[in-house]
């Protein structure tokens, strides 16, 4: 499949979701905490969940049953009977959370909605898993926005391998050069450069505590307004003229 070159620097674009399209820390912080109370340990702060966000929600677990245990990340992986069923009383908190404290950031949705008109396609990248992503667009409405969802359980490997971005170059036939990934993290970064696209960030998400800054995106832009088309082609032609 081909797609017919837009004016516009990119073709396809690829989004994070948490901490770049959606705020969902709150929530998500309401359900580690439904599940720690409800397991008799104690509760974590939103800077400590924040800092666990990023590799999916079991990994978001495992760190905090690790920092409220006292034990190692890799001794609550290894004891299978407890953390599975841990596991359990998470899936059915965070489902009944999904979308209750989250919000787009701001410009979001205008500059997807301005994106697809100019038909560039629109794919979300998440480790988040599938149920929980469409969950969360769907309570935004935003599912409509993307011509393609891939969660952390959609493909055999997640970010940062560059599957899911290899995968969507194919798909809709687009040129490296002509693919733009957005997010909030090193894991965002990684992928990008794994799969020779370029790379944007945003500094508000989350990025286990460090600054995007060094984590060394191409860019990083304030907010979604820099993904405006007339944001886009003005930033084109100024570095024509440079």
């Amino acid at each position: 499949m081909s797609v017919t070159h837009t004016d516009l620097p990119f073709d396809l674009i690829l989004f994070d979701l948490d901490g770049t399209l959606v705020e969902t820390a709150p929530e998500i912080a309401d359900a580690v905490n439904d599940t720690l109370a409800e397991l008799g340990l104690g509760s974590a702060s939103l800077d400590e969940v924040t800092r666990w966000i990023g590799h999916g929600t079991r990994e978001l677990l495992v760190q905090a049953l690790a920092a409220r245990l006292g034990r190692t990340v890799d001794a609550v992986r290894a004891d299978t009977a407890y953390f599975t069923a841990a596991e359990a009383v998470f899936q059915r908190h965070y489902e009944a959370r999904c979308g209750t404290r989250s919000h787009p950031y701001p410009h979001v949705i205008e500059a997807l909605q301005a994106l697809r008109a100019e038909g560039v396609k629109l794919v979300v990248v998440t480790n988040k898993e599938a149920r929980y992503t469409a969950r969360v667009l769907d309570a935004h409405r935003m599912a409509p926005l993307f011509h393609r969802i891939i969660s952390g359980d959609t493909l055999p490997v997640k970010k940062p391998n560059p599957l899911a971005v290899a995968d969507s170059l194919l798909r809709y036939g687009v040129d490296r050069s002509r693919a733009l990934l957005v997010g909030d993290s090193s894991i965002d970064v990684a992928t990008a450069r794994h799969a020779g696209v370029a790379v944007w960030c945003v500094p508000y998400g989350y990025n286990m505590g460090e600054p995007i800054e060094a984590s060394a995106p191409d860019r990083v832009i304030a907010d979604f307004g820099a993904l405006r088309p007339a944001v886009l082609r003005t930033a084109t032609a100024s570095a024509g003229c440079a």
